[in-house]
């Protein structure tokens, strides 16, 4: 009815304007130059009306044409889009079932039909690696790192391959760029310091790692690391305070202080230290200002006054009396270092040694003898080991060489080591 009713008033509408042209009375003239072209007003209203309406006519064929063309080149983007999406998904599916050749196949056709987008780049980059086509993978890690919203995933893919190939170098510059990329990252932070261990770079390491369990390994390497003397020094303290019992931490700061001219205070440091972790090298630097046999003995004397009943500290005075002549204190001295528990072949070579010198009689030579055949079948002598993987080291360092675990190099017989740190 509406419909019907509105046809009407078209229909009237258009009656009534016909009839009205109809009765317009005038005329309008143009004219161009000599030439007057004359015509009567309602026929020239007419034609203004078959003017306007031949061009709504040709904008809507326009309209039309163009809308056709848009509606075409939006069917084949969904249509290019549809199969990038499968692409993308047989890339994945390929990845997952480790078939790199696929991998690379459909990942080459996502690029072609979707292009060079962070997805598209990194499943390129993963299936090249998978493939065993380091080359496109680098290419594409390489292309994803330029972007701005993808950067940080190109260059970790760098140094993933970097870190493979054992390039440190290369690697800890990847690992500081993709810092700058993604800042506060947790994983780059750890990436870093174990870079900065492997690259034996002590102070970056203690810098990106300062509340972590090793910080005295790590500034007492530091410290050694460091040509300035001011800072040696500061770092060296920094590790004995906070780690008295490190071997290497109070080495460390005696030297700095023995080089200031302090040598009171050296040897405090070192005393205090003896008194925790006995070990040779504290007894080494201790005793290296005595010239003579009897001022080395006064100076073992002097470091073991803290803990004179252990065995450790026999050891040692058995040595120094030794090389001063003293046999019979020698021989004491090691008989107490195996009754407070020493059983280990240096003290039974010490014994060996102080047979030898005893003289060259049968009692001396059996006691000699006793003592070989002891120390062959002694407890090992202590050593550097890594608590984390058991490896033996002939010197201590921050971080172990085999593992690269920081601050487990202990001194100690292989499994006491390993026993202790576990314990601790």
């Amino acid at each position: 009815m509406r419909t019907i009713i509105g046809l009407l008033i078209v229909t009237a509408l258009v009656v009534a304007g016909a009839w009205y042209l109809q009765h317009l009375v005038g005329s309008i003239a143009l004219q161009v130059g000599s030439l007057v072209v004359q015509a009567p007003l309602s026929v020239a209203v007419l034609a203004v009306l078959a003017l306007i309406g031949t061009i709504y006519l040709i904008f809507r064929v326009v309209s039309l044409l163009l809308g056709f063309g848009r509606t075409v080149r939006a069917r084949s983007e969904r249509a290019l889009r549809r199969r990038g999406d499968e692409a993308v998904t047989n890339v994945l599916l390929a990845l997952a079932a480790r078939e790199g050749g696929d991998a690379k196949r459909e990942a080459a056709k996502a690029r072609r039909l979707l292009g060079d987008t962070p997805q598209t780049l990194l499943l390129a980059a993963y299936a090249g690696s998978v493939a065993g086509d380091e080359a496109s993978a680098t290419a594409a890690f390489e292309k994803l790192s330029t972007r701005k919203d993808a950067a940080f995933l190109g260059l970790r893919g760098l140094l993933g391959q970097a870190v493979a190939r054992e390039d440190w170098s290369r690697a800890n510059e990847l690992a500081k760029q993709a810092e700058r990329a993604h800042p506060g990252a947790s994983w780059i932070r750890a990436e870093r310091t174990s870079l900065a261990m492997r690259t034996g770079d002590w102070q970056e390491a203690l810098l990106l790692n300062r509340d972590g369990a090793p910080h005295a390994a790590l500034a007492a390497a530091a410290a050694d690391a460091e040509t300035d003397p001011g800072k040696a020094h500061r770092l060296a303290k920094d590790a004995f305070k906070r780690d008295p019992s490190l071997t290497a931490a109070a080495l460390s700061y005696a030297r700095r202080l023995r080089e200031a001219g302090r040598e009171k205070s050296a040897q405090d440091v070192l005393r205090s230290a003896w008194s925790r972790t006995p070990h040779p090298e504290i007894a080494t630097m201790a005793l290296a200002p005595s010239v003579d046999r009897t001022a080395r003995l006064k100076a073992a004397q002097a470091l073991v006054r803290d803990v004179p009943e252990n065995g450790e500290s026999h050891l040692l005075l058995g040595r120094v009396s030794l090389e001063a002549g003293l046999i019979d204190d020698a021989l004491n001295h090691a008989e107490a270092a195996e009754r407070y528990g020493l059983r280990q072949r240096r003290v039974y070579m010490l014994l060996a040694d102080i047979a030898d010198a005893g003289g060259r009689d049968a009692a001396h030579q059996d006691a000699h003898r006793e003592a070989l055949r002891r120390a062959a079948t002694a407890e090992p002598d202590p050593a550097w080991v890594c608590a984390a993987c058991g490896i033996t080291h002939p010197a201590w360092a921050p971080a172990c060489p085999n593992c690269h675990a920081a601050g487990t190099v202990r001194w100690g017989a292989p499994h006491s080591a390993v026993s202790a740190f576990l314990a601790g």
